[in-house]
């Protein structure tokens, strides 16, 4: 059966990945990104693309009602919004640490308010968000991106609960270091790279599609008792020790 889905940050390298296993299933697909060059052969393929920015609440909410327009309404949302600033507390702007919770957290909530809401009338819904390896594993200069998911993850139990009666599942993923734009940023040396890799039991770094399987998987075949988790895909390093 055709379902709707909106991803939201839908030009990062994840929601690509993300858009093209749902429309292969057969399934509509809204796509909210600020970068729309980067989704034009998914819209050549298919998919609804709208322009707009995750923090502003016009936007979203007009991807929330295109979204619920297709199919028999919007069945599940992923959030793939991201920033990051690598700096010691000493050394980071008010104003830096406050644009990455607003990035990374302020953004999530209100996916959650305004999707949420559609879902409710519906009576069922998938929500799935992204955190990271920061938000459970203290991390060298990683205080603001771990404020930020740390938040997210707090708010994704709790908004696991709060729905848990009304038919909406709620859970994040949580990648270490991924081979994407973002994660280039950080990746910026061999040296930098190698002692990354020595950090993670599996001894490698994620690839994209392997976050998008994940978060495919939490859409659509995850079973209905799976709610308020945090899915680690860290290679083991929240979990192992060497």
């Amino acid at each position: 059966m055709s379902k709707s889905f909106l991803l939201v940050g839908g030009s990062s390298d994840i929601a690509l990945h993300l858009a093209e296993r749902l429309m292969s299933d057969g399934h509509h697909v809204t796509l909210l990104a600020r970068d729309v060059s980067r989704t034009q052969a998914l819209a050549d393929a298919g998919a609804h693309v709208l322009e707009g920015d995750a923090l502003t609440e016009e936007r979203v909410q007009a991807a929330v009602d295109h979204a619920d327009g297709l199919g028999e309404g919007l069945a599940g949302l992923a959030h793939l919004v991201g920033s990051i600033a690598l700096r010691p507390p000493h050394a980071t702007k008010l104003d830096d640490f406050e644009a990455v919770i607003r990035t990374n957290l302020t953004s999530a909530f209100l996916s959650l308010k305004l999707a949420g809401k559609a879902m409710l009338k519906h009576g069922r819904g998938r929500l799935v968000f992204t955190s990271s390896v920061a938000g459970q594993y203290g991390l060298t200069n990683h205080e603001a991106i771990a404020a930020a998911k740390g938040g997210l993850e707090a708010m994704v139990r709790s908004a696991a609960s709060t729905y848990a009666q009304r038919g909406l599942r709620v859970n994040a993923v949580a990648p270490g270091l991924t081979e994407t734009r973002l994660g280039a940023s950080v990746l910026r040396s061999e040296a930098i790279r190698e002692a990354s890799v020595g950090m993670i039991p599996l001894k490698r770094i994620n690839q994209p599609e392997e976050i998008a399987q994940s978060m495919h998987w939490l859409l659509t075949d995850a079973p209905d008792n799976l709610t308020g988790h945090v899915l680690p895909l860290d290679g083991g390093m929240s979990s192992l020790r060497g």
